[in-house]
Formats: structure tokens, sequence, C-alpha cells
């Protein structure tokens, strides 16, 4: 069973009863990007994009922040690790 969700992460499906690599998963991580560049800027000439405004985003990250700190064991883990990985 492992094997198989390891390659499903990776961009590998079952085809035709073998394993075949398809979607984004095969692309080329720099094909990957341009298409994700397109979108956005699809999106945004299309007017659906948002784009946060300082203030928006210092308030999502400060969000963030009281999330992931509020979880005291989280942060004792990562004080113990400290800058190395």
């Amino acid at each position: 069973m492992y094997y198989f969700s390891v390659f499903f992460k990776r961009g590998y499906f079952l085809h035709g009863g073998r394993m075949a690599k398809r979607g984004f998963g095969s692309m080329d991580p720099n094909e990957h990007r341009a298409i994700a560049s397109k979108g956005g800027k699809a999106a945004h000439a299309k007017g659906k994009a948002h784009q946060f405004t300082s203030e928006e985003a210092r308030e999502a990250g400060k969000l963030g922040g009281q999330k992931v700190s509020a979880n005291r064991e989280h942060m004792a883990k990562i004080g113990r690790i400290g800058g190395h990985r």
C-alpha cells in the first residue's frame, strides 16, 4: 500500500494496469511554473485575482502566527531544533 501512495503523490497513476507518469507531476518544474504563471496573469487580466494590501497581509500573518504559537508543544519542538534541520 505504501508503494502506491508514494507514486500517486509524485504524479504517477495506474494506466492500463501499469504505472504511468502524467499531469503536472511529470512536467519539468520550469514548464509547470510557466503554466501557473499564465493562469495567474489571466486571473489578473479578468480582475478575478485578489491582491493583498499591506494591511491585509499584515493581518493574515498575525492570525497565522497566533494559530501556530497557540500550540505550545509545537513551539517547544521548534525551539529544541533551533536553526538546524
